[in-house]
């Protein structure tokens, strides 16, 4: 960062967030605070059945309840409502699909789906409605297991597939198997990456209210636009009829991408009734929506000296039942972030996406890159363990070299830009790595198990996926006003965590005003023109890229304007800053220069009295047209981070201590530093979750297991320790500004350095870290299976 003081309204500032003191003071708006007149309550009636035929939905006890408005079935349903478009079509990608129904009308295939609602006065009188539903079901055999899904004789989740397999896929080139058979050493494994989920403190939540022919629906959602639409093709209803708001939104990671069966169920409850339907989720249905898991079954050759020559890696990963949200398609991702940040041009990669019988995969942050790097970063660790080499060297004998951008991987992504170098340098420099290691001996005589991990993590961001709402272009308006006062109308939304501050201190910088005279207005499609709203850390990239553009049209026509209003010539030079137009010993104040456009458009000349404008941006570096191999480039860039995890290891209770935790990273320029900083630390505090305690579990019925807090166990505040961040930039020279994403790396980074470190911890027992997460039963069970191995005996 800097030296030297910015100022606030300057791009590489940190102002505060412009809603952090209502945030912090608790006056801040969220869905569940909207309480219109009329106000009904919607609870959701959800199958006790992981698969089954629906016989009988009974709603006669329902309906005579205290409060009752309506009871809806999804039979009812079908006959107002068509099935909810995905986000992303498995049928665009090869893959098989159904139709997804805001409530199922014959058949379930998890436990929780759901099958009927309940609309009453209050939240209390239809949850004691719901529960008279009574559903008669038909119990079919369920599958919970994705490798046993993939069986010629596991029960078929939906009839009219062929299998349980929504796609299967190969990624890579060159001949990664016949550069293992040339290999000195070939190391493999296989990694088991467990369940877990989001976990945002607001749940998810609609409210839809339907008058005067037209529906309006507040939500705690991620897609406004994409919301719109998804509503305007399931219910029948023009666009131009439907006004989606995005209020505060508490947390998303992804869970709140647009595809949820909730979002045209309450909708269409609102419509049946005329009144406004709330629905406010609770925590045991926001925990069923699952992020991850995934099984890696793969192979690494590498030479003596640590050179990596080929990687085979297996994958399967387990969806639960489908959905029309993003989330079926995270593993993709995972395949085709590999090999990372590595120089390794012969790789193949198999991709199995499975259903079974467990609620749906639900996109999550990290968007199944987190498991690439996971599986390379403990490959790399394999690699140095068998070859009695520091796991430092190895990964820098591995990295891209720097010259050699933009990079063309295996899997074929290009990369735009790096130093991954630089980052291990800062990393092994902070911790002071060759005192540490001297530290960990040392801790070793005492009996102490003293482990350290190092993690690399790449994060391809602001994706763009041909044929869907996944977009790698967003739009924004830059409005100014009589007054001088600006307003930025754009597309994208933010989940929380300030991405407004960002665009203000663009659009201040590149205008030369206050950056408190400027307004933001998001998440509101009767306001803002049509956008993408938050995924893929795009907000800065391409939300700070069209309104750099649209706040330039706006700054050139206030020079025009000036120069006349001045009486100045061409060739005079002009500046705008702090909110004063300035020019050859004179000046004039930005209002002034507006009101006199506006107000003497005659006087002035030819020059078009409108300081508006709406622009576009689309990044470089995306291309659609496969190459020879049939690869495409989706991502215009590319950040990475390096993390190192120093823990310390109970060997009798397998409890994992967190130490220190650095994580260098590199999202080239930094719009707002204090804004990248808080995306990382949440970020890789998720991971550390993933690595450590988070998993939802599944009872043998199908039904949710872990299905609350104490149950699924989120890391606490003394569970982490202070996280320190070291910043490296290294701008990427196709967006505007020379920004990357910084919403979504933590998590593998996090993951990796976590198992490294517990696996070098307990190198002395012999053990190999397999899975996540790494809590204590899980640990012990490593010993276990680690002496077993080594002597025949148990622990």
């Amino acid at each position: 960062m800097t030296s030297a003081p910015v100022q606030e309204g300057r791009i590489g500032a940190s102002p505060r967030k412009r809603d952090g003191a209502t945030l912090l003071t608790g006056r801040a708006l969220f869905l569940d605070d909207y309480a219109p007149t009329g106000l009904l309550h919607a609870v959701v009636v959800r199958s006790t059945v992981a698969h089954g035929r629906i016989l009988t939905i009974d709603t006669a006890a329902a309906e005579g309840s205290d409060g009752v408005v309506l009871v809806l079935t999804g039979e009812q349903a079908a006959q107002h409502a068509g099935p909810v478009p995905y986000f992303i079509d498995p049928a665009a990608r090869g893959g098989n699909r159904t139709d997804i129904r805001c409530l199922q009308v014959d058949k379930v295939v998890h436990h929780g789906q759901p099958v009927a609602a309940v609309v009453a006065g209050t939240r209390l009188q239809a949850e004691a409605a719901a529960r008279l539903v009574e559903v008669e079901y038909d119990v079919l055999p369920h599958v919970l297991d994705a490798t046993a899904a993939m069986a010629p004789d596991a029960p078929r989740i939906y009839e009219d597939w062929p299998g349980n397999v929504i796609t299967h896929n190969r990624y890579g080139s060159g001949d990664a198997d016949s550069r293992l058979a040339e290999s000195d050493v070939v190391v493999s494994g296989e990694l088991h990456i467990g369940r877990t989920t989001t976990s945002p403190i607001e749940p998810r939540g609609y409210l839809a209210s339907w008058a005067d022919d037209r529906l309006t629906v507040h939500a705690s959602c991620q897609n406004p636009h994409q919301m719109r639409w998804m509503l305007s093709v399931s219910l029948g209803i023009d666009e131009s009829r439907i006004r989606i708001v995005t209020a505060k939104v508490g947390g998303s990671f992804g869970l709140k991408m647009q595809g949820h069966p909730e979002e045209t169920l309450i909708a269409l409850l609102s419509i049946l009734t005329g009144r406004p339907v709330k629905w406010i989720e609770d925590r045991r249905e926001t925990l069923m929506a699952g992020a991850r898991e995934q099984v890696h079954r793969f192979r690494v050759g590498a030479r003596r000296d640590g050179r990596i020559l080929g990687l085979v890696n297996e994958i399967t990963a387990d969806v639960g039942a489908l959905t029309a949200q993003a989330g079926w398609a995270m593993p993709n991702m995972s395949a085709t972030t590999q090999p990372s940040g590595y120089a390794v041009q012969d790789c193949r990669i198999e991709l199995d996406i499975v259903c079974t019988n467990k609620p749906p995969l639900n996109a999550a942050r990290g968007f199944g890159k987190d498991a690439a790097h996971f599986v390379m970063e403990r490959a790399v660790d394999l690699v140095a363990r068998e070859l009695d080499l520091d796991p430092a060297d190895v990964r820098r004998i591995n990295f891209i070299p720097t010259d050699e951008f933009p990079y063309r991987t295996s899997t074929g992504l290009n990369i735009d830009s790096g130093d991954f170098h630089g980052l291990l340098d800062k990393v092994l420099d902070a911790v002071d790595y060759p005192a540490l290691r001297e530290r960990q001996q040392a801790a070793r005589a005492e009996g102490r198990c003293l482990g350290i991990g190092l993690g690399f993590e790449l994060t391809p961001e602001s994706s763009d996926s041909p044929g869907t709402f996944v977009s790698g272009f967003d739009t924004t308006t830059v409005r100014m006003s009589v007054t001088g006062s600006v307003t930025v109308l754009t597309g994208v939304t933010s989940p929380g965590g300030g991405n407004d501050t960002g665009l203000a201190q663009i659009v201040s910088d590149e205008i030369g005003i206050p950056i408190d005279w400027v307004e933001l207005v998001q998440g509101d499609t009767d306001r803002c023109p049509n956008g993408f709203g938050n995924f893929s850390g795009r907000s800065m990239v391409v939300g700070g890229g069209s309104a750099t553009l649209a706040a330039r049209d706006v700054r050139d026509k206030l020079v025009d304007a000036a120069r006349r209003l001045m009486g100045l010539g061409e060739g005079d030079e002009v500046t705008i800053g702090d909110g004063v137009v300035s020019a050859g010993g004179t000046s004039m104040a930005v209002p002034d220069v507006a009101r006199g456009l506006l107000t003497r458009a005659f006087a002035i000349g030819d020059i078009e009295p409108v300081l508006e404008s709406t622009r576009a941006y689309k990044p470089g570096n995306i291309n659609h047209v496969p190459d020879e191999l049939g690869r495409i480039q989706p991502y215009p860039t590319y950040s990475s981070s390096l993390h190192a995890a120093v823990v310390d290891v109970d060997p009798e209770t397998g409890k994992v201590t967190l130490l220190d935790y650095v994580m260098a990273h590199d999202c080239g320029t930094m719009i707002n530093p204090a804004l990248v900083e808080g995306q990382a630390r949440g970020a890789v505090t998720m991971g550390l979750g993933s690595a450590l305690s988070e998993q939802l579990r599944f009872a043998q019925d199908g039904s949710l297991a872990s299905n609350r807090f104490k149950s699924y166990l989120l890391p606490r505040a003394g569970d982490v320790p202070l996280l320190r961040m070291l910043h490296q930039v290294t701008p990427s020279p196709f967006t505007m500004h020379g920004n990357k994403g910084a919403g979504e790396a933590g998590v593998g980074g996090a993951q990796a350095s976590v198992a490294n470190a517990v696996e070098d911890a307990l190198a002395s027992y012999g053990v190999t870290v397999d899975r996540v997460p790494l809590n204590p039963p899980a640990v012990l069970d490593l010993m276990d299976a680690a002496m077993a191995a080594s002597d025949g005996g148990a622990r």
